[in-house]
């Protein structure tokens, strides 16, 4: 039995029977019967076709705090999708059992659905977010950029029905992706990985630049985005490479932007490394702070940050979690009610 089909977007023919994926920034060149480098599309009769589309391996209702979106309807439910697979292969995937499930079970790419994806189409996936009472749908644990489709088209059925759309993503999109989907895409948090092309090259495969690019044009977009780094010690816990991307936020993304900076524990293929020091962590937070950064959070340290969020002129809390709970929202019409200094994020 071989995985649905569904035609993809963002592509284009190529020389002898070829195409070309504009989906992400591989812009894989598939042969005939072959797979992109994420193993889910495949050139079907030089037609590209994605094998993913509704092919549901993880669905969840979580907080939205957990995304993590600390600015974006705090203290929401957002419903919780992925497909199987990744345009990355990062050795410290936290979720790598349905990241890398093509790569993992078949080398020949996504040939057989696995017996734990359900499908699940679009109308279904907005009914179930609207049963659960979740004000938005995250596109995450995996990679939605591979899940294009399924997400584009659940995204437009979703804001008909008064539904914001989030991604949680690597940030390898091209740039006609991002033009394709801002439409639709009320906020995206995205794993700014480290600020090396080397690392991104040998760890995750990938680049850097294509990341920052892609940042610069969501928020150019108009799309609400925040910034996740998650901290590995000996890849990207340097002090000069931490201050980098603060500085590159702070300047090209705006200091507006939040940084979450998560703490590292070992899983995939660096199970022995260890978890990142708290100290690393409060390090990289002076260093956003001096970079000039408004808002910056400590993550998968529950009870030992400060997660609150914080007038950036008085200081006074407005909005106070632990976790992934928020206890009280102090705003009022988006603003702090001391100083009427705007919060900036999306709260309506």
């Amino acid at each position: 039995m071989t995985a649905d089909l569904h035609d993809a977007m963002l592509w284009e023919p190529a020389d002898g029977g070829a195409v070309r994926c504009d989906l992400c920034a591989h812009r894989c060149r598939i042969a005939e019967g072959k797979f992109g480098s994420c193993r889910v599309r495949q050139n079907v009769d030089g037609v590209l076709k994605t094998l993913t589309y509704g092919q549901l391996c993880a669905t969840h209702v979580d907080p939205i705090e957990k995304k993590p979106l600390f600015h974006f309807l705090p203290g929401s439910l957002s419903l919780s999708i992925a497909t199987p697979g990744c345009n990355f292969r990062c050795s410290f995937c936290q979720n790598w059992r349905i990241s890398q499930q093509p790569r993992e079970d078949d080398d020949d790419g996504l040939s057989t659905p696995s017996r734990q994806n359900q499908f699940v189409p679009p109308e279904q996936i907005v009914q179930l977010a609207r049963r659960n009472g979740c004000q938005s749908i995250s596109y995450t644990y995996t990679e939605p950029t591979i899940f294009f489709e399924l997400a584009y088209d659940t995204a437009h059925l979703a804001h008909e029905q008064g539904i914001k759309n989030c991604f949680v993503s690597n940030g390898f999109m091209t740039a006609e992706a991002v033009e394709t989907v801002a439409p639709v895409l009320d906020a995206i948090n995205v794993d700014l990985k480290c600020f090396s092309d080397e690392t991104y090259k040998n760890v995750c495969g990938g680049r850097l630049q294509p990341v920052l690019d892609c940042l610069e044009n969501l928020v150019r977009a108009g799309v609400w985005v925040e910034v996740t780094t998650l901290v590995v010690p000996g890849m990207n816990d340097s002090e000069a490479e931490l201050r980098r991307i603060a500085e590159f936020i702070a300047t090209r993304l705006g200091a507006h932007v939040p940084w979450h900076v998560s703490r590292f524990h070992g899983d995939y293929k660096q199970r022995t490394t260890p978890a990142t020091p708290l100290s690393t962590l409060q390090t990289a937070c002076r260093l956003g702070a001096e970079a000039g950064l408004k808002y910056i959070y400590s993550g998968n340290v529950p009870g030992e940050a400060d997660e609150r969020t914080y007038c950036a002129r008085c200081r006074e809390v407005l909005i106070d979690r632990m976790g992934f709970s928020v206890q009280h929202v102090h705003l009022q019409n988006g603003a702090c009610p001391k100083c009427d200094t705007p919060l900036e994020g999306v709260w309506e």
